[in-house]
């Protein structure tokens, strides 16, 4: 295991519950260059991850003095990826959030779930489950290439061009206007994605990026 004292500074995170969610989290925060402190019950799980993460440690997150014993309590950021065992979750955010860790993530399996989560401390939930659904759903006919929807109602999406603005610039293809959805940029095969100007050609070949209520951007994906 890595020295303790090396965490935390900066932006360093806990990702406490190194499953497939906690795990992926974790693991995108070394590979962004930040230093993670991991935190699961099952040794295994440590073990698999114990040459991956600047710290890893096996211990039960629902008890707050165990948490100050790791120096939990000096993190700014705190992931908690307890899923299937939704008393472990909702403890583990109780003890953080009266530590006073001040910027708590965490994965919720139900609504319900979700609930209790932010009356109980956490800042930020999460559904990983429902989230990937909606996703799929929207690519699944094939009319987007790629959706994220955020959570104030707003919308990403890759698209097709749509025939009706083969040859159109931006500026003539008025989509603001006409659809509610702002043309964030172009993306064309074996190519870097290109900003999209006021006088840039719209043609067959190009994929769009597109952005806007999440309403507006799936009827404008519609007509592809």
């Amino acid at each position: 295991m890595a020295n303790r004292n090396r965490i935390p500074k900066g932006n360093s995170v806990v990702v406490i519950g190194l499953g497939r969610f906690g795990g992926a989290v974790a693991e995108s925060l070394i590979r962004l260059g930040h230093e993670v402190l991991g935190i699961d019950e099952n040794y295994d799980c440590v073990q698999q991850w114990s040459g991956l993460l600047t710290h890893v440690v096996q211990a039960d997150t629902t008890s707050i003095d165990t948490l100050r014993e790791l120096g939990v309590a000096e993190f700014k950021h705190a992931v908690v990826g307890i899923g299937n065992n939704v008393e472990a979750s909702v403890l583990t955010v109780l003890a953080l959030e009266e530590m006073g860790v001040p910027d708590i993530w965490a994965k919720a399996m139900t609504a319900k779930h979700g609930r209790i989560l932010e009356r109980t401390g956490a800042h930020h939930v999460i559904f990983p489950e429902a989230t990937m659904g909606a996703r799929v759903a929207h690519l699944v006919t094939g009319r987007m290439i790629d959706f994220i929807e955020l959570d104030d109602g707003y919308a990403i999406a890759k698209t097709r061009t749509p025939a009706e603005l083969h040859g159109k610039t931006v500026a003539d293809a008025a989509l603001r206007s006409k659809f509610g959805v702002t043309i964030v940029g172009l993306k064309h095969s074996k190519a870097e994605m290109i900003h999209a100007r006021l006088e840039t050609v719209l043609d067959r070949d190009a994929l769009m990026i597109v952005a806007g209520p999440t309403q507006q951007v799936e009827r404008f994906a519609a007509m592809t």
